[in-house]
């Protein structure tokens, strides 16, 4: 008997997981979001798929159901898509409310995940690198910053195979196995270990006024503190804007108030 099935290739995966990674955050609209690349990167795997002109549209109809996630991860989300579309094709009984209910279901939970790990820490760590770099003159900080881009799509291409080749199932067993809280808090605390290195050595803080003293060397108010606590002041001031943002996170309102109290201190010959 001949085997009708229609699997897809590695070419027809990676041209799709290509397309995905390109696209995947134009065309958005505040309609579908992510919708119209999320189905436009998968219409290829769609063509090869289904023989018909009505199923095709149906399985396009599909994909253009609303769709917002975190790109890097959602590449999870659309490996299983994939997945689930070549198993229907091929004639496994897969309501088409299962595949939308997938992907609408997921794209929360990996959005969280996504926006912490790549924006939250992979995109702070490698930025304060190559700005650390650049304020240092080094030309290699240019690459320190090309670095992201590259992590980005090490990591999505990896997910999407994952995706695709655990199945329907993949991403709920990734998430309830615990691997990626735990990298989660492992990514956070070498972020913040990161920004406290960072923070203590361009946060800069010192008190320039002197203390005069009859028949005796002024009191350097600096050199005092410096002696009970170094970096007392810069340590204080990075508490107080993390304590701040915790409560508003209004950035333009720190960036503000830092720069007129910088201000104010320099010209009373405080700072």
């Amino acid at each position: 008997m001949e085997n009708t099935e229609t699997k897809l290739t590695k070419k027809d995966l990676r041209k799709t997981f290509f397309r995905y990674y390109t696209f995947c955050e134009l065309g958005s609209n505040y309609e579908r979001m992510q919708a119209v690349p999320f189905a436009a990167s998968i219409s290829y795997c769609l063509e090869k798929l289904y023989k018909t002109k009505k199923d095709r549209l149906d399985a396009m109809h599909r994909q253009l159901q609303f769709f917002n996630t975190e790109g890097t991860f959602g590449s999870m989300i659309m490996g299983a898509t994939v997945s689930m579309e070549e198993q229907k094709a091929n004639g496994m009984p897969i309501p088409s409310e299962t595949i939308t209910g997938l992907k609408t279901g997921l794209m929360g939970p990996v959005a969280g995940i996504g926006d912490t790990l790549i924006w939250g820490t992979f995109k702070t760590i490698i930025g304060s690198l190559a700005v650390t770099l650049a304020l240092q003159g080094n030309y290699l900080s240019s690459l320190i910053e090309m670095l992201f881009p590259i992590v980005t799509y090490v990591i999505a291409y990896n997910l999407f195979f994952s995706g695709y080749n655990l199945g329907t199932k993949s991403i709920k067993d990734i998430m309830k196995g615990g691997l990626l809280n735990q990298l989660i808090d492992a990514s956070s605390a070498m972020g913040l270990f990161m920004m406290g290195a960072l923070s203590s050595s361009y946060v800069t803080f010192k008190l320039i006024t002197k203390i005069k003293m009859p028949h005796s060397d002024p009191i350097v108010l600096q050199k005092v503190l410096d002696d009970i606590v170094p970096g007392l002041l810069p340590l204080l001031t990075i508490f107080a804007i993390y304590f701040y943002l915790k409560k508003k996170q209004n950035y333009i309102a720190v960036v503000l108030a830092v720069l007129v109290l910088s201000l104010i201190g320099a010209y009373f010959g405080i700072l």
